[in-house]
């Protein structure tokens, strides 16, 4: 039977929902897009309710009318600096090793992973179980089955700021829309880029965007951590603008049409114009000197990155190496700037798997929409079959909720 799928992408610079139809072949067709520039947001974090619930409500509407479908539910990314993590270990006790390993097992030892300290002001958005072990042999993906007489489980355990999550949550309820899941957007974006081979050698998804930049590792199959830093396609724009004393809009126009991020790709003799402060008439500057701005920001973003990976230990075991993604990730020659830099192999990853209405979202800047779809298209395929669910999973968002309903209005 097919089943509609509804993601909500809000991001610094623009809202997108998209509708997606699933298929008895397990096909996912996007049958609606909705795209409206973003307000009320500042590097991934809702600082204006009003005008971040207008821009929702316009986007929400787009996709409705395009797809013909009354959206009432929707899996939401969320990010910003507010977000952090940290790995854990969980045990659960099987009893006398006379039954196979249920559900409730697996959820016992992603309980007793999250009995970490958490400041009152925080709380868990994901418990994503890395590996799971039955009496001392690791290296299971899925011990739901097993007989043994000791579940352990590690686990990433993401959190989030009360205040922040509170806010986008009712944002998004202020349009009449049930929230199925709240998703980290990096790993979103890692649903819609990266193949499972990526995924089991070893790879690292960078999402650029326009106020964050996500990063989110993976290592055999499963992410073995996350970040986010308050770093994006926006800081270019702002230091163009500051360079070249220009307005940031016409910083904006000139990246998009401009830039470069190798300047030596660039001649010389190449020469834009521009409109600057204080003056009437348009001003000539090298196109060169505008490359240079924005490698020199690039440089400042990817030596951040390298240091996050090599913080994490798994620097020398990501062969597949590094996938770049969102908007930023569009700017020419980036890959060349991350490949000298990251000392990596570096491609730019487009979303996969889709069919339909896929023109305008067959781009870096869409991973995290089009993710947000296939993760609650597996998320709801697992539930259906019984298997194991998605990691952070159902149960995860009903308990999320009744600590949200302290603070949300009634």
């Amino acid at each position: 039977m097919e089943r509609t799928i509804v993601g909500i992408d809000i991001g610094t610079t623009k809202v997108c929902t998209l509708v997606g139809l699933v298929g008895d072949n397990g096909l996912l067709r996007v049958i609606g897009v909705g795209v409206v520039p973003s307000r009320g947001l500042h590097q991934g974090v809702i600082v204006d309710v009003d005008e971040a619930s207008k821009a929702i409500h316009e986007s929400i509407e787009r996709a409705e009318r395009v797809s013909g479908y009354p959206i009432t539910e929707a899996y939401v990314g969320v990010a910003g600096s507010h977000i952090s993590s940290q790995n854990s270990r969980g045990v659960a006790a099987i009893g006398r090793g006379d039954r196979p390993i249920d559900r409730d097992d697996i959820e016992r030892a992603l309980e007793s992973a999250q009995a970490i300290a958490v400041p009152h002001n925080r709380r868990i958005i994901h418990s994503i179980p890395r590996e799971f072990s039955v009496d001392g042999q690791g290296g299971i993906t899925n011990p739901l089955g097993l007989m043994g007489f000791r579940l352990e489980v590690e686990a990433h355990i993401v959190t989030g700021a009360v205040a922040a999550i509170q806010n986008l949550v009712h944002c998004v309820q202020a349009n009449n829309i049930n929230i199925v899941e709240l998703v980290l957007q990096p790993l979103a974006s890692a649903e819609a880029v990266l193949t499972e081979e990526e995924k089991n050698m070893g790879v690292a998804v960078v999402d650029m965007g326009g106020g964050t930049t996500d990063l989110a590792i993976y290592v055999e199959g499963s992410v073995w951590g996350t970040l986010v830093r308050e770093v994006g396609g926006n800081n270019i724009t702002k230091d163009i603008a500051v360079v070249l004393r220009t307005p940031f809009a016409t910083a904006e126009d000139a990246k998009v049409r401009y830039a470069h991020a190798v300047p030596s790709a660039v001649g010389q003799e190449e020469i834009i114009e521009i409109r600057t402060f204080g003056e009437e008439n348009l001003t000539t500057i090298s196109r060169q000197r505008l490359c240079q701005v924005v490698a020199a920001r690039l440089e400042d973003v990817f030596e951040l990155v390298a240091r996050e990976v090599k913080r994490s230990g798994f620097d020398g075991l990501l062969p597949a190496g590094t996938v770049l993604t969102g908007g930023t990730a569009n700017l020419t020659g980036i890959r060349d700037i991350a490949a000298r830099v990251l000392q990596l192999p570096v491609r730019v990853g487009v979303p996969r798997r889709l069919h339909g209405l896929i023109e305008t979202i067959s781009n870096p800047a869409y991973a995290t929409s089009v993710g947000l779809l296939l993760w609650g298209m597996r998320e709801e395929a697992a539930v259906a079959s019984g298997g194991p669910q998605a990691p952070g999973g159902w149960e995860w968002y009903r308990r999320v909720l009744e600590w949200l309903r302290v603070f949300l209005p009634r």
